[in-house]
């Protein structure tokens, strides 16, 4: 499909007199549409004849015309990948999952906290907390991943990526 095709259905559905037929056909009003009317529609693609002679609109056409001019999704990453899926509105769904994708998270998590600041125990779980409400568990993978490390109750990042 080019724009031509997408200027022709535009410029059907701007003028009043084929807008109202199309709008008739929808709603499945036929009686005194004129036949010049139903084939402009037609030849645009917003109206289509079946094999009893009856007319109807053909809605589809506009999606496909969306399909046709739509963007290709961008490939994803397996790190974005897993953050859309675990990760919803901020909030981790789940803390059960395989290594590699938990890593992905705990690396992410692992963000909120400063290198070279040492936090005690309590911060640390009020800042897992917003992640998932099972934050001891989370406390302990990242200390088990060395995104963390600990002395007494004491925590300070320790691994996983900087921002600069």
């Amino acid at each position: 499909m080019n724009d031509e095709e997408i200027r022709r259905v535009l410029g059907l559905l701007y003028q009043d007199e084929t807008a109202r037929a199309y709008a008739r056909l929808v709603l499945g009003m036929t009686d005194g549409l004129s036949p010049k009317t139903l084939h402009k529609l037609a030849a645009g693609g917003l109206a289509a004849r079946d094999e009893d002679g009856t007319w109807r609109a053909t809605p589809e056409r506009f999606r496909d015309l969306l399909r046709a001019t739509a963007e290709p999704a961008p490939e994803l990453s397996f790190e974005e990948r897993v953050l859309r899926t675990f990760l919803v509105d901020g909030r981790l769904t789940t803390t059960t999952m395989r290594r590699d994708k938990r890593l992905v998270l705990l690396r992410y998590i692992s963000r909120v906290f400063e290198p070279g600041v040492r936090y005690p125990e309590k911060d640390v779980n009020v800042a897992l907390r917003a992640f998932h409400d099972d934050y001891a568990a989370l406390r302990r993978y990242l200390v088990d991943e060395d995104l963390l490390s600990r002395e007494g109750n004491v925590y300070w990042r320790s691994g996983g990526p900087v921002d600069v």
